[in-house]
């Protein structure tokens, strides 16, 4: 079991306890990680609890989210910079590297990382030596080093978009988060749990789901995983009323999950979203729609409706089952 320091992780399914099991596992052991799974997974929460329950517990968790820095920014954010070394650096600073010291340095969205960050990263997790950005001493790390990558980073590495090599060298301990739809049951858990946490958090009584729901949270295929879960529940507890909370779509006249925009074209500060969590939701909004026109325009057929999209069979046919689309609920000539 977790200890008490690692956030918690919440599910009873068998592949969200073989991932837990994991966890502990690779909480022993002072080696690289590589977390993979789709977005709203709950990957930084895996990594978080490996380096809390790890003997850099006491030292800092320091996360980047590699495709939030601008690439031009990206070596100085990790090894620091000599003053002078561009045009903005008017002091000498450290990087994250350094904030880390003792620690865990979490790069999430890995798939983000820029080529040139890619090498710089490689030649540190060789021997953990580094120059700051400009200059020429050369100084010492002693991080673990955790990154998070979508599935995106597979088609990265085919394409050669990704270093191999760097892609190895963190895949020493590899870790697999499994979306909620192959999670049995934890669905109506972890809306139960979000409901209590989020009731107390903005003072409302507690209430229970809606029974007409139950059933549509155990089908629904979740492709926002647990962060499209987490957000459906606060905005049905504040845009709602009643003993009972109901999750479905046409439950609540809520604003869009993206930020609805304005007769005007615009967007209240308070609807604004952080971008990558309004980028992955509109992401998963336009996969949906778009493999539904294209299962009917190919009557179920999937091998058809690849050739359509000019995709990968395989390849479609996991975009399918992470939306929950059956080729049998489209119109078929056969």
């Amino acid at each position: 079991m977790l200890s008490e320091r690692s956030p918690q992780l919440v599910g009873r399914a068998p592949a969200f306890l073989q991932a837990l099991t994991l966890i502990e596992r690779m909480a022993r052991y002072d080696a690289p990680v590589l977390i993979v799974g789709e977005t709203g997974t709950g990957k930084e929460l895996a990594a978080r609890a490996i380096h809390y329950e790890s003997e850099r517990r006491d030292a800092p968790f320091v996360p980047l989210n590699c495709g939030a820095v601008p690439e031009t920014l990206i070596e100085s954010e990790l090894f620091g910079c000599e003053r002078g070394a561009f045009t903005d650096a008017r002091q000498a600073r450290s990087g994250l590297i350094a904030a880390a010291e003792g620690g865990t340095l979490f790069l999430d969205e890995l798939d983000s990382l820029p080529l040139r960050a890619q090498v710089s990263l490689l030649r540190f997790l060789q021997d953990f030596r580094y120059r700051p950005v400009g200059g020429t001493r050369e100084c010492c790390g002693d991080v673990r080093v955790v990154a998070a990558a979508s599935p995106r980073l597979h088609e990265l590495l085919e394409t050669g978009a990704f270093r191999d090599d760097l892609a190895f060298r963190l895949n020493v301990l590899l870790l697999e988060m499994p979306p909620l739809r192959d999670r049995p049951g934890d669905a109506r858990v972890l809306a139960e749990y979000f409901i209590a946490r989020h009731a107390r958090q903005h003072a409302l009584p507690p209430r229970a789901l809606a029974p007409g729901c139950v059933d549509w949270i155990a089908r629904y295929a979740w492709p926002g995983n647990v962060r499209e879960l987490d957000n459906r529940v606060q905005r049905a507890l504040m845009l709602s009323d009643g003993d009972e909370l109901d999750l479905r779509p046409c439950a609540t006249n809520s604003i869009s999950a993206t930020g609805a925009p304005r007769s005007d074209g615009a967007v209240s500060a308070g609807d604004l979203r952080a971008f990558n969590d309004a980028r992955d939701e509109a992401m998963l909004h336009f996969e949906r729609s778009y493999l539904e026109q294209l299962m009917h325009s190919a009557h179920g057929n999937v091998t058809h409706a690849a050739r359509l999209a000019g995709k990968e069979r395989r390849a479609l046919g996991k975009l399918l089952k992470k939306h929950g689309l059956e080729r049998d609920a489209f119109d078929s000539p056969n």
